[in-house]
């Protein structure tokens, strides 16, 4: 069942260039019953190894930028221990709410998608240092409370702020991730919030998934996925925001 999971987070993450978290823990919860906490962790080890096959891909198509992702990754791997930790202090209702809150932040993003351009609001060496060092603390954060990669907020801010197009922006991401899903998932670890044999399972479903999540992608109206997607993350989070209904 992990493969089938990870091969869905992957497919939708490849058919719409996001990372499988936002689906895997979901499923995870849902199916597994695995708890909020126990999600959120097992599903970084996934993103750790996503991140770096995405990396090494973009990277020989020269689609990234070596020094901007060593930046994001200077202050991610810092956060990232911190927003996991800050995680496991949440009890088990907030942190799902919390994660509610995130899959609307990732619909609205994703609707903008199409818009974003290239626009570069900041300009100087050390502007551009300061803004990358800075989007780096917060996903990094992000990434270890969430369980996901971050880049839903590196590659809107790079694009915008920085002027770098989507495609390098979205290799620079992948790279910058691998080090700070890896702190996130250690971290996770040591706080017993990792499932190890749940999470093997789903790394070969995530490459196969992200692969032909990727090819069919070229075959579907891009409007349409984003549309079905942005559905999907809405309903799942109304199910992660919605009154349980139960009394004390």
């Amino acid at each position: 069942m992990s493969f089938v999971i990870g091969l869905l987070g992957g497919g939708f993450g490849g058919l719409v260039g996001l990372g499988g978290g936002t689906v895997m823990i979901p499923l995870m919860v849902g199916i597994l019953r695995l708890s909020q906490h126990k999600a959120h962790g097992t599903s970084l080890v996934a993103v750790f190894f996503t991140g770096l096959m995405g990396a090494i891909t973009y990277g020989l198509q020269g689609s990234l930028r070596l020094e901007a992702a060593l930046l994001l990754a200077a202050t991610a791997i810092l956060t990232a221990r911190l927003g996991a930790r800050y995680a496991h202090s949440l009890a088990e209702k907030d942190l799902k709410r919390a994660f509610g809150l995130f899959l609307l932040f990732v619909a609205f993003l994703l609707l903008l998608k199409p818009y974003l351009a290239p626009v570069g609001l900041v300009r100087g060496t050390l502007a551009e240092s300061f803004t990358l060092l800075l989007t780096g603390s917060f996903t990094g954060f992000l990434s270890g409370m969430m369980g996901v990669g971050g880049g839903t907020i590196m590659v809107p801010a790079m694009v915008l702020l920085l002027g770098m197009d989507q495609h390098t922006a979205q290799g620079t991401s992948l790279l910058a991730m691998v080090p700070a899903s890896l702190v996130g998932a250690y971290t996770h670890h040591r706080l017993g919030n990792v499932e190890s044999t749940l999470a093997m399972g789903l790394v070969p479903g995530v490459f196969l998934g992200t692969f032909l999540g990727g090819e069919t992608a070229h075959f579907l109206p891009e409007g349409i996925l984003r549309l079905v997607f942005t559905a999907v993350l809405l309903w799942t989070a109304w199910r992660n925001l919605r009154p349980t209904g139960r009394r004390p």
